[in-house]
């Protein structure tokens, strides 16, 4: 089985992208951008740099634009193209604890705790031992109405295994305001999955080779690239397991307030977005930019 770490950065090597690089049974690719540094030297690693991806499909370059994290898609399409099996997502400030990416459950058939909610959609930051925190991208029209009490243990495939990260979670521009959280999530809360659609992220994430097609970090819309993303993908019919944290992040240096108004699309659109993925996926495009949109038709050429 042929496994592949896809990530971006705008800076040197990372600690992270160091550890990532000398991953037993991994490859990595490491996308970068114009304002990455240069030369960039990994040990075992390709990089990916802003030249080649010109070169590899200018149309979809120029569609997705520059000094932006969804340069990650063109890692996606190299991963595919190298036959990746199964591709991690992570980002350049997770550093991966003993046992990353070790023993998957992703693609494997296994018992584990479903939550059952009547709700749109399904928070899992909520689940661990942190439930007063909630993950960026569940709506917050809905915190009120979580409720955990309804669990069932199910056999479950999962497409995508979302794995958790200690430290700076994950959270919302809100949430990270008021409550400035450092985590260390306990294991015993994990594995699980919800009955429901639930948000997740490309941190620290892990997915099997036929959702590439369909998984594509939207430009043009701000922090909720990913999210949406996770969304669509399970719009379609594909399972997202979570699993106990694996990464270590030490977050890169963000403006709060910056974040909260690149996430302000997120606060409105995100729970009417949800409403129409249930009828139909197609309906995301309503919710994306025409030039997202051209972008994601782009890629999907590829496959």
């Amino acid at each position: 089985m042929k496994r592949i770490i896809v990530t971006t950065t705008i800076h040197g090597p990372t600690e992270a992208i160091r550890d990532f690089d000398r991953m037993p049974g991994w490859e990595l690719i490491v996308v970068g951008d114009l304002k990455t540094p240069t030369p960039y030297q990994l040990e075992r690693g390709r990089y990916f740099s802003p030249e080649e991806q010109q070169a590899y499909d200018s149309s979809l370059s120029d569609a997705i634009g520059w000094n932006c994290i969804q340069r990650r898609n063109f890692g996606f399409l190299l991963a595919y193209e190298m036959g990746a099996d199964i591709v991690a997502t992570v980002d350049d400030d997770n550093i991966p604890l003993a046992g990353w990416g070790q023993d998957l459950a992703v693609g494997r058939e296994i018992e584990i705790d479903v939550y059952e909610t009547t709700l749109p959609v399904f928070d899992p930051i909520g689940a661990t031992n942190y439930s007063h925190l909630w993950h960026r991208g569940f709506p917050p029209q809905l915190l009120a109405q979580r409720n955990y009490k309804h669990k069932n243990r199910r056999l479950v495939r999962a497409d995508v295994q979302a794995a958790f990260w200690n430290g700076d979670p994950d959270v919302d521009a809100i949430c990270r305001m008021v409550y400035q959280p450092r985590c260390t999530f306990e294991p015993r809360c994990f594995p699980f999955a919800a009955n429901r659609p639930a948000a997740f992220n490309s941190q620290n994430t892990f997915l099997r080779r036929r959702m590439l097609r369909d998984y594509f970090l939207f430009p043009f819309i701000g922090r909720m690239d990913d999210i949406w993303a996770g969304y669509y993908l399970q719009a379609l019919g594909h399972r997202v397991l979570f699993s106990a944290a694996t990464v270590f992040q030490q977050r890169n240096a963000h403006d709060a307030t910056k974040d909260l108004e690149e996430e302000w699309l997120g606060y409105q659109k995100t729970l009417p977005l949800l409403y129409d993925l249930a009828i139909n996926p197609d309906l995301i495009r309503r919710y994306l930019p025409n030039r997202a949109t051209h972008a994601f038709e782009i890629y999907q050429r590829h496959f």
